[in-house]
């Protein structure tokens, strides 16, 4: 208001309108509008006293709604109000004014209208944090751009930028998703690049690392706890729907896509991710940041020796994850199958998974732990871990049959081969039945058996059994002398030679 309070102090002097435009203060018309005002509020008289600038701006803003015209879309304001607190944008509701309410006016009326609203409405006040060196970094993931991957798909990457909150410092990488084990393995090279730790990660309330987002009590994943334990860093999670506390990194993200993807190409996420460790160094790392006004290196470099040391040994960062044992006594984890005590079927148990190996828990109880499988349908399995019936069908193999029957004698010896080298039907079981019958009725005897057996050229489980139930090893064998090789007819009872017929019977022919 200071120029209406020259130009009625140029007033009071005598100066005309023209004057007072040539001066550039004001317009002729507005000028001579003014001087009727000040005539009105006796500001010209020479004895009256100079108003303030503050009672020029009542009286002058006065005439101004005076003049104002009421807005087309008046009738339809508290709807207005009622949508923007809703978040709706302007031009759908000035859409669904038209189409639903019959409003016939421009969307200028409406946006003049929600600025007329957004002006009587208190404004949210905001701080701006501040952080010392090595107290905090911030983390976020942000969409990345779309690259080929194993099978040569097109794929969306995920860039996980860590901002040091003090220097500015970055660290990027860009991964294929956000699980836990891609999320704790970025903490594990971001602070290894940084060569420290610092104090507090400010986080979003991701599910790679938040299991129950809260303001005042949130559930930590139980993988991310324990790097924070062996880490040394605190977690910090911003309050559910409140980003605004991660800021730094939020525009960190945004300074990554806007000057580091736009007008660059890559082959592969390897070549990505190199050009994103050239850059962050080279151009991100050298420029003078437009809050702190210092490059993030340099700020940098005061802040390292002030951070935590990172531990002599990296902790062993392993995800965790709840998986059901089923009636064959194994869980499983990416398609390939791990045994469990045969007692524990059915139940949860908890799986903590890392780079090579599977550890199983029940409750906090340690139950086994496995080498991790490399590829889908693998079952890795610990014989003791089943019935005590199916460790031993599974352990009774071809190769124990053999074993088994060395032992007894070269007479079963030869009838296990017999057995288990036909080349038609499966023997294993029959197998496995001779050599069970030496805990019913002796070693010895069983190999008596199989002698007899073989004598008799019938090699088969039924002939043993039958020999050894109707105790026919402990007796001599009647066709033990017989020449096994001789004609059938010879052997038979009532046989003659063709001699002997034609010497009994000279004249009768033989037809």
């Amino acid at each position: 208001m200071f120029q209406y309070r020259q130009v009625l102090a140029r007033l009071r002097e005598g100066d005309s309108e023209r004057v007072i435009a040539r001066s550039g203060l004001m317009g002729r018309e507005k000028a001579a509008a003014f001087r009727a005002l000040a005539h009105a509020q006796g500001w010209l008289a020479p004895e009256s006293a100079m108003p303030e600038e503050s009672a020029i701006a009542a009286i002058v803003g006065q005439a101004r709604r005076a003049r104002t015209t009421v807005s087309s879309v008046t009738p339809w304001r508290s709807l207005v109000a009622a949508w923007l607190d809703q978040g709706v944008q302007g031009q759908a509701m000035h859409a669904a004014l038209c189409r639903d309410h019959g409003y016939t006016g421009s969307y200028s009326s409406v946006h003049r209208l929600i600025v007329a609203i957004r002006k009587t409405r208190p404004t949210d006040t905001t701080i701006r944090l501040h952080f010392e060196p090595a107290e905090a970094a911030q983390v976020d993931f942000g969409a990345g751009p779309m690259m080929p991957d194993a099978s040569g798909s097109p794929h969306r990457t995920w860039a996980f930028v860590m901002t040091l909150a003090f220097s500015r410092h970055q660290y990027v990488e860009f991964v294929w998703d956000q699980s836990v084990p891609t999320w704790l393995g970025c903490h594990r090279r971001a602070f290894e690049w940084f060569g420290a730790v610092p104090g507090r990660l400010i986080i979003d309330n991701a599910k790679c690392a938040i299991t129950k987002a809260c303001y005042t009590d949130p559930v930590v994943q139980r993988a991310y706890a324990e790097c924070a334990l062996g880490y040394g860093f605190k977690i910090d999670p911003c309050p559910p729907h409140d980003p605004q506390k991660k800021g730094i990194v939020e525009s960190g993200v945004k300074y990554v896509k806007r000057n580091f993807l736009a007008l660059r190409s890559f082959r592969d996420l390897a070549d990505l991710n190199a050009q994103a460790r050239l850059w962050v160094m080279d151009e991100a790392g050298r420029r003078v940041h437009g809050t702190t006004r210092q490059a993030p290196l340099t700020l940098f470099a005061l802040e390292r020796p002030l951070m935590r040391a990172l531990p002599v040994i990296a902790p062993d960062l392993g995800a965790w994850h709840k998986a059901s044992v089923h009636r064959d006594c194994h869980l499983q984890f990416e398609r390939v199958l791990y045994s469990v005590p045969f007692a524990l079927v059915g139940q949860r148990l908890w799986m903590r998974i890392t780079d090579t190996a599977i550890a199983l828990y029940r409750d906090y109880e340690h139950v086994c732990t496995h080498r991790r499988g490399t590829r889908a349908g693998e079952r890795i399995t610990v014989a003791d871990h089943l019935p005590p019936h199916a460790a031993a069908f599974l352990a009774h193999d071809r190769e124990w049959c053999l074993a088994q029957a060395r032992l007894i004698g070269p007479a079963c010896t030869q009838l296990i081969e017999h057995l288990l080298s036909d080349k038609i039907l499966e023997r294993l079981r029959a197998a496995q039945g001779v050599l069970r019958l030496a805990a019913q009725f002796t070693a010895p005897r069983l190999e008596g058996a199989c002698a007899r057996a073989l004598a008799h050229d019938s090699p088969f489980y039924r002939t043993v059994k039958t020999i050894l139930a109707g105790g026919h090893d402990l007796r001599p064998d009647p066709g033990a002398g017989i020449d096994p090789n001789a004609g059938y007819g010879q052997r038979a009872r009532f046989a003659r030679d063709a001699q002997s017929l034609f010497t009994a019977q000279p004249g009768r022919l033989l037809h």
